[in-house]
């Protein structure tokens, strides 16, 4: 019988690595973000195409996986064309089952060896980026570029971020101690007593349409380190790339010797309900979700036995004063709102600019000048239907559709929404931004999300009063970012203040590479679990500790054998 591979040993200053990347803060990533032929070598772009054709029109094949059946193709790439892939079917209670079977020789492999096996799952995933990154862009219509760095390095690396956390979490307390109370008379009180993380339970992982990678890794990672089985649950119609990542990671624990069960894929029909019949499974004790507030809001009240990580809805606002690069500021916040098409969670929708104008180095720019400016820069950027493709992408679904055409008779439209014909694609429903202009009396319109390419300028009395519609509509609405622009010092600092009271990450002055509704692992956080649209952060030390719990065992210290410390005896 061939030894068990030490994945740990392999994988431990990477690991080490990771976790003083978490406490420095400063860039750093393992996983290459270029799709470059020099990094991961000339073969590997047609290779991963190739591996992502050959899932087309067949059952994905999971070995030993449980459950009965298939379930029906539900994937329709947004770049014109159905994938037709079918999954294994399990039932709710049978996925419980298996995966909770290989719960105690994970639990007793300990902190490290669980590390150790994650971090070569992340290992191996990025082996397969060219794959992966096929099978996001033809259920996200992400543009492959997107797909392969926000669906692949990225996303590894927000799961790496978990590991780190999740291991270094477990390792705060010793695995073992002695414990001595002196006494007045006699020897000392001793016990000698042992430290075991232990899983909550069964952790489920309801992953979204749009990012199913960036989203899902985190709470899959978190979760199995901690020592907790996984049910990955896809969205119906992106279920390819976690049922890629599925596949690798049960290899990987099979060959570590542990149950593959350990991590399981609950694909579920057009008219199923497994999400909600998994969440309400008294087994299932951590729930990870990404999606609408309206289901993020049931699982609060509906999942009391679980712990519940969620990330909703929310108003992403930008509070326009003043700006010394104005040139810049419409060019990096463009690029905000058309990248993906404004199908991010962290997109831009709510721009607070006071009537009297926003003070540039071009001149005082009023509201409607300001959205005209905006709207030709849009045109400028997009103005190329190759470049527009790659960075608009293509409409995930018909939801995103109808926001679009409502949002056409929301306020004052000053740049429509208009289609772009892709190189490539014929069949692809690629849109630009709209952009809309209201006033901050029109609360019923931009207090909810619109998302997609929807956002508004809205036209407020002052600063001051941008600030307050910014405080209030977060506090009560939530956002997951904000940014500020202003060469005011006062101003700026009002704006912290305001976020720090809404908890919502800000962005000040961005005029660069670096996007509001973009964040880096290992420094940025993402979520702030301090406002409506989110109940936890990517990744922090609360993201990780309720996961688990520690056992303690003690016994008294063994009295020494006198018998053993005398002389022998004289003949």
């Amino acid at each position: 019988m061939s030894e068990r591979p030490d994945f740990f040993a392999r994988h431990r200053d990477l690991l080490e690595r990771a976790i003083e990347a978490t406490r420095s803060r400063d860039y750093w990533s393992p996983y290459p973000e270029s799709p470059s032929t020099s990094v991961y070598g000339e073969a590997a772009p047609a290779q991963g195409e190739q591996a992502f054709r050959a899932h087309l029109g067949r059952p994905f094949d999971l070995p030993g996986h449980p459950g009965q059946g298939r379930t029906p193709a539900t994937e329709v790439s947004p770049y014109g064309f159905a994938l037709e892939v079918t999954y294994p079917r399990v039932e709710p209670d049978e996925a419980v089952a298996a995966a909770r079977k290989g719960v105690p020789a994970w639990r007793d492999a300990g902190p490290d060896t669980r590390a150790g096996v994650a971090a070569e799952i992340l290992a191996r995933i990025n082996a397969a980026s060219f794959e992966i990154a096929q099978a996001v862009q033809h259920t996200t219509g992400q543009a492959f570029v997107m797909a392969f760095q926000a669906g692949g390095p990225h996303a590894q690396d927000r799961g790496l971020e978990a590991v780190a956390y999740a291991w270094d979490a477990q390792r705060r307390h010793p695995e073992s101690a002695r414990w001595s109370k002196p006494q007045r008379k006699g020897g000392p009180l001793e016990l000698d007593k042992s430290f075991t993380p232990v899983g909550r339970g069964v952790a489920l992982v309801i992953a979204c349409n749009t990012f199913p990678t960036w989203n899902g890794y985190p709470g899959i990672f978190a979760s199995l380190v901690t020592g907790n089985p996984v049910i990955v649950k896809p969205h119906p119609r992106a279920v390819l790339p976690l049922a890629i990542t599925v596949r690798i990671a049960r290899e990987a624990l099979a060959e570590a010797g542990f149950d593959p069960d350990l991590v399981i894929l609950a694909a579920e029909g057009p008219e199923d309900r497994t999400a909600a019949a998994l969440a309400t499974h008294p087994d299932v004790r951590i729930i990870d979700f990404t999606g609408s507030t309206e289901f993020g809001d049931w699982l609060e009240r509906n999942a009391p036995q679980a712990v519940v990580h969620t990330e909703k809805a929310g108003l992403n606002t930008v509070v326009l004063d003043s700006t010394a690069d104005y040139k810049g500021l419409l060019g990096n916040l463009a690029f905000s709102l058309a990248l993906y098409s404004g199908q991010m969670c962290t997109t831009p929708q709510n721009l607070l600019i006071p009537r009297d104008g926003l003070t540039t180095d071009q001149g005082v720019r009023s509201p409607e000048e300001f959205a005209s400016d905006l709207g030709a820069a849009l045109d400028r950027m997009l103005g190329d239907p190759a470049r527009a493709a790659g960075t608009l992408g293509a409409i995930v679904n018909d939801g995103v559709r109808a926001r679009i055409a409502e949002a056409a008779g929301a306020g004052r439209t000053i740049r429509p929404s208009a289609r772009v014909e892709h190189p490539e694609h014929p069949d692809a429903d690629v849109r630009t931004p709209l952009v809309a202009l209201l006033d901050a009396a029109d609360r019923e319109v931009y207090t909810r999300e619109w998302f997609g390419p929807v956002s508004f300028v809205i036209a407020t009395d002052s600063t001051d009063e941008s600030l307050r519609i910014f405080r209030e509509t977060v506090r009560r609405h939530g956002a997951l970012t904000a940014a500020v622009h202003s060469t005011r010092e006062e101003v700026l600092r009002a704006a912290e203040e305001a976020a720090l009271d809404a908890g919502v990450h800000l962005s000040e002055n961005l005029t660069g590479g670096v996007f509001v509704n973009q964040s880096a692992a290992f420094s940025d956080f993402h979520g702030s679990a301090a406002n409506p649209a989110a109940s936890a952060t990517l990744s922090d030390p609360a993201f990780v500790t309720g996961r688990f719990t520690v056992i303690q065992a003690r016994r008294p210290v063994p009295a020494p054998d006198k018998d053993a410390d005398a002389e022998p005896a004289r003949a």
